[in-house]
């Protein structure tokens, strides 16, 4: 059907979609778990309510990219999970801690409802920052140096803010009142932090990486790619801006942070792969070096083409059904 080559841009492509809408739909509820206040019920109800509809389902994408990994790109998938067992441990440990949670908050006695409060937050808190060490190892390279695990903390600390701007431009769009109010004070904040971030991750990708450097900086490549960091701080810019005219009249523009985060996560995702591809471990294997057979390929690719778009239906579906003002969380 394609050739082998082929074949494996096909699948990388298709991990990449599934981690891009992961990091945009469980990074925003991810996002309000880190965000939730432990002293105001209501609002932490409110807050919950938002994503009760959608979160469990987000993680579906994250399933979808490790079994693609697994699947199609095998040696790869042994390499990066040897490298990052424990990170990879903890964060399954932190979905696990916030599923319970997500249940008991409501089922428990009302007096217990506060401790599962704060356990959906550090499970929010720990699934976040364990993603951000483990791009941040990815980045350095797996190195095993004091500089990788420094860097790579500074990315865990970069991401969970990066989850908390998302989720506070979720609650912009999802909220009123005075938990509006509080989210869009939430969302400048953050919003801050993630830029921060998002520059020291440019900076010290192409420094720490020659190969990097030279596909950023090769004439006339740069000139090519030079909108692309000036359109996401444009974007940063505009949404402070924005935020500060907030909440308008009838919530005129309430949606514009959160689509424009969207935009901020798709752009940096677009960056991060630009730089490595096409190796699916930096600067060790390439796509092509650890991709299956194409004879297997071949036939998972008949899989893909149906499961892929059930996924994105049943996405669409959800969020047109659960579209609006968020309501009183009900549990059935």
């Amino acid at each position: 059907m394609f050739e082998a080559n082929t074949l494996a841009v096909i699948f990388v492509s298709l991990m990449g979609f599934a981690i891009l809408l992961y990091a945009i739909l469980d990074g925003y509820d991810l996002g309000v778990g880190i965000l939730l206040p432990l002293e105001q019920k209501d609002d932490s109800d409110t807050m919950i309510a938002s994503i009760g509809p959608f979160w469990d389902a987000n993680e579906t994408w994250l399933v979808l990219a490790v079994g693609l990994l697994l699947i199609a790109f095998p040696f790869a998938h042994s390499y990066i999970f040897k490298e990052l067992y424990l990170p990879t441990a903890l964060l399954l440990i932190s979905l696990i801690l916030r599923g319970i949670a997500f249940d008991f908050r409501a089922k428990a006695a009302f007096s217990h409802k506060a401790t599962w409060n704060k356990v959906f937050k550090v499970g929010s808190l720990l699934a976040a920052m364990s993603q951000g060490y483990m791009l941040g190892m990815y980045v350095m390279g797996f190195e095993s140096t004091l500089a990788a695990y420094a860097f790579s903390l500074l990315s865990a600390f970069g991401v969970a803010a990066a989850y908390a701007y998302i989720g506070a431009c979720w609650l912009v769009m999802k909220t009123e009142g005075t938990l509006q109010v509080q989210a869009v004070n939430w969302a400048k904040k953050t919003g801050v932090i993630c830029f921060i971030g998002v520059i020291a991750v440019s900076a010290v990708n192409p420094l720490i990486n020659p190969a990097v450097y030279t596909k950023w900086f090769a004439w006339p490549t740069t000139l090519y790619l030079l909108p692309l960091p000036l359109f996401c701080f444009a974007l940063f810019t505009y949404t402070q801006l924005h935020l500060k005219k907030l909440p308008a009249k009838n919530d005129k523009g309430c949606w514009q942070p959160f689509v424009i985060a969207v935009a901020i996560f798709a752009l940096c995702f677009f960056g991060l792969a630009f730089s490595f591809f096409p190796y699916i471990v930096p600067g060790k294997l390439t796509i092509w070096e650890s991709a299956s057979a194409p004879e297997s390929l071949s036939f998972i690719l008949w899989g893909a083409i149906i499961v892929v778009p059930v996924i994105i239906s049943y996405t669409v579906f959800s969020y047109r059904v659960f579209w609006g003002k968020v309501r009183e969380l009900t549990y059935h």
